[in-house]
């Protein structure tokens, strides 16, 4: 039971709470109680010389007045006041009361020497208080009585504090952690969220500004051509809104619950590009069909590829590589030619978020991601995903 300490430790005084003030004058009460009843009875004794019993009485009350100081000194009073009560019968109240208190604020060593001093001193207090009726052994006995008795009581309610101490500590403990957790959680749907506003909202706004740019710098290009144009822009600012829906609906239901791509969409996606204009050649040969998460992911990468593709290289050709087989994996490849000409300025703003949240996704599916440039000028995007047998 040798835990830390618990109470205030040497030092100034802390302010005293009501249930400390109420605590404090009950056992001030107790001591008083004890030092007047023993005052009367000593009174009534003729053996006890006047003298004696009035030093006696005023240790006592010194005993007593100096328990308003227990909580700031605790084990130098209990020496102080054991030491003090060998002289003064009517000081063992004050006495008990600091040996009590040493018991619930200090270690059990600490508590058991302060005890024993007191029942070593009973001796002497015999020798200094021949008056005293009782023997030795009967005097020796009680004192050791009570002395475990106060002791056990005062390390009763230091475990029993002890015990509601750790209990708060843990109830803060699994308050904060769980404070985290919700911030973890949160952190990861907002990551979500952009991943899937970043991925659909990036590919429909390049087709969006690929054909607004044809149309801004050809405005003598043909009426068929200005038509099919502006037909594939409306259509992609309209698909644009309903992706928009969508990915809000995140905030609102589990990923799960709406409706995600899968590998079989990459077909559409590649013939969205062509039709924007973008010479794209795709090679899917995979064995088997693809889990869905697997399938979304890989969606996802190709979507980015083409999308990078369209805003650095536009009008470069494209080619994307799908192959995998269960155990084995799956592979993603976006491959873009070099361009006979340099991108305008400024095509290039905002480059690098979309592949760090393609790393990231791959990461949380168990696999990897590479990209990088490749000679002559071109670029490369892959991406190994696990394929379970």
């Amino acid at each position: 039971m040798n835990g830390p300490e618990v109470g205030p430790a040497p030092g100034p005084a802390p302010r005293r709470s009501r249930r400390d003030w109420a605590v404090d004058i009950v056992i001030f009460l107790f001591a008083v109680a004890f030092g007047v009843t023993m005052s009367v009875y000593r009174s009534g004794d003729p053996a006890t010389p006047g003298w004696v019993l009035t030093a006696d009485q005023v240790m006592g009350a010194l005993g007593c007045a100096a328990l308003w100081l227990r909580r700031r000194w605790p084990v130098g009073l209990a020496l102080v006041l054991t030491a003090l009560s060998t002289f003064s019968e009517l000081a063992a109240g004050a006495m008990v009361a600091a040996l009590f208190t040493v018991a619930v604020h200090r270690p059990l060593r600490v508590a058991a020497a302060v005890g024993t001093l007191g029942v070593l001193l009973i001796p002497v207090q015999v020798a200094v208080r021949p008056d005293l009726d009782d023997p030795l052994f009967a005097v020796v006995l009680l004192g050791v009585t009570v002395n475990l008795a106060v002791i056990g009581w005062g390390l009763f309610i230091r475990s029993r504090r002890q015990l509601m101490l750790s209990l708060r500590e843990r109830a803060a403990r699994a308050e904060t952690e769980a404070l985290l957790r919700a911030e973890q959680a949160q952190h990861r749907a907002r990551e979500q969220i952009a991943r899937e506003m970043h991925d659909v909202l990036g590919h429909r706004l390049s087709l969006l500004s690929v054909h607004a740019g044809a149309l801004e710098y050809r405005p003598d290009a043909p009426a068929p051509e200005i038509a099919r144009a502006a037909a594939v822009i409306r259509q992609s600012a309209h698909q644009a809104l309903q992706d928009l829906r969508e990915v809000i609906g995140v905030l609102r239901a589990p990923v799960g619950e709406l409706p995600q791509p899968t590998l079989a969409d990459v077909h559409e996606l590649v013939a969205e590009s062509e039709r924007a204009g973008a010479r794209v050649d795709l090679r899917a040969e995979t064995a088997g069909t693809v889990p869905d998460g697997v399938g979304r992911a890989a969606y996802r990468i190709v979507q980015e590829g083409l999308t990078n593709a369209r805003k650095h290289a536009p009008g470069a050709e494209v080619s994307v590589t799908v192959t995998g087989a269960p155990g084995k994996g799956l592979t993603v490849q976006v491959v873009n030619q070099a361009l006979d000409a340099p991108p305008a300025a400024g095509d290039g703003a905002g480059a690098g978020q979309g592949l760090i949240g393609l790393a990231e996704r791959a990461a949380l599916a168990g696999g990897r991601l590479e990209y990088g440039p490749t000679a002559p000028g071109g670029f490369r995007l892959s991406a190994w995903l696990p394929w379970p047998p």
